[in-house]
């Protein structure tokens, strides 16, 4: 067994959920089990879904609500979402009254709310007591609060009237009263956000931990940093995965089963299937043309993978313009605008590199492309521009389109750009051929 308990205990609880993931299902057991009771609900809150559940089915209700009582609000609430219902009934059964209600409560937000994120454990004051009473109040809960940088300041119906940074206190003389630090100005969540407003709100402001409130404005808890930076991690994944053409994976890449996997996928690779389809009936299409100019299509992934790289470039910067609050819906025409002009001067040089190979390969004997090279060479070029052109206009606006629609602008994703943008690529390829190869080579 590849681990020592003296030494075990020594260690972060991240660090200790970190060894215990390096062993073998049996081990894990053992290995947990020998933690002292107040540091495994820390430690069981870093551990991976599996292991918990691992761990969970080889404990009674007891030995289960002896861990979530040691566990933040928070961390307790993300382990009751996959629990099964019989053990979420009993476990809570073994909760203290108070803890018992603030885990029924943060069970009934959304899933996807600033309520379910946060943690009641914080220190609150009236404004009319004194620095002195603070600091009773800080030793008698500081131990449980989440986090002691800010002190809350409430009325007497709870409604929070300020936050007030912890320094303050420290240099402030015991009997001065609490309203005499108070500024008044604060930033507070509403419990029924969403997580990826508060995102923005941290953001925004650069703080450690957000109150939360009810919309009558009664402080019900707070947020802090580490939960947020899940939120991020969790959002971003998602938005990666939807770009790269599958739905969102519900747990990691390790943990999810294989049909799992393959039901997630399979659905956008049918969808592209199909519409790569298009791309095929478009070949058929100009296959007269093709017929009598085989060096066309010499070009044609060039043509379509270029149009589909522009695209996907296009698609990126806008989703994440629109992710980080950079553009909104009415910024639509200014990124039209600026698209257009970065379409055009990119298929200009990509244009321009495409005559010059024609014309290099054909001066130095490398390839013949008959004697109208010249027009052959116009034919890639114009098309370059064209597609180059189209293809970042597409995937600057399909982002738009989707969240006009209500839809996610992540799911405008660079396979599901480029497909659209390859049939209507070889559609202006064979167009501009048909018009600058008329009577030559057509």
């Amino acid at each position: 067994m590849q681990f020592n308990k003296e030494e075990l205990i020594k260690k972060h609880p991240s660090d200790i959920a970190e060894t215990i993931t390096a062993l073998n299902d049996q081990e894990q057991m053992v290995a947990f089990s020998l933690l002292p009771g107040d540091i495994e609900g820390e430690v069981f809150a870093y551990l991976e879904r599996p292991i918990q559940e691992n761990i969970l089915r080889q404990l009674g209700s007891k030995e289960i609500a002896d861990i979530l009582k040691n566990m933040s609000p928070d961390d307790r609430t993300d382990v009751f979402e996959d629990m099964p219902d019989y053990i979420i009934k009993d476990a809570i059964n073994f909760l203290s009254e108070e803890e018992r209600k603030t885990a029924l409560t943060l069970i009934g937000y959304h899933e996807d709310s600033v309520g379910r994120m946060m943690t009641p454990y914080y220190i609150q004051v009236k404004s009319h007591w004194t620095v002195a009473q603070t600091y009773q109040a800080i030793r008698r809960f500081g131990k449980k609060a989440e986090t002691l940088n800010f002190i809350y300041v409430v009325d007497d119906e709870q409604r929070l009237i300020d936050d007030i940074k912890i320094g303050k206190f420290l240099l402030a003389d015991g009997d001065e009263k609490v309203e005499k630090l108070m500024d008044r100005d604060f930033v507070s969540l509403k419990s029924m956000m969403n997580k990826e407003d508060a995102i923005e709100l941290f953001e925004k402001y650069d703080r450690e931990a957000l109150p939360v409130t009810t919309e009558n404005g009664v402080l019900i808890g707070i947020v802090t940093i580490d939960d947020i930076l899940d939120t991020i991690e969790e959002r971003d994944t998602e938005d990666i995965q939807k770009f790269g053409g599958l739905e969102a994976l519900e747990e990691s890449y390790t943990d999810t089963p294989l049909f799992e996997m393959i039901k997630k996928r399979a659905g956008w690779l049918i969808l592209l299937f199909f519409g790569e389809l298009l791309t095929a009936s478009a070949m058929s299409y100009f296959q007269i043309e093709l017929d009598k100019a085989i060096v066309l299509a010499l070009f044609v992934p060039l043509i379509i993978s270029s149009g589909g790289n522009s695209g996907s470039q296009a698609a990126t910067l806008i989703i994440r313009a629109m992710a980080l609050k950079e553009i909104g819906l009415s910024d639509w025409w200014m990124v039209l605008k600026k698209e257009l002009m970065s379409g055009l001067f990119l298929g200009l040089i990509l244009g321009v590199f495409g005559f010059v190979r024609i014309l290099v390969w054909q001066e130095i004997g490398l390839f013949d492309y008959t004697e109208h090279w010249f027009f052959v060479g116009l034919t890639v070029g114009f098309s370059l521009i064209g597609v180059v052109l189209w293809g970042t206009i597409t995937g600057s606006m399909i982002p738009f389109i989707l969240k006009r629609f209500g839809l996610d602008p992540a799911t405008s994703s660079a396979p599901f750009v480029a497909t659209m943008v390859d049939v209507t690529g070889l559609v202006l390829y064979f167009t501009i051929a048909s018009l600058l190869l008329a009577g030559k080579l057509l």
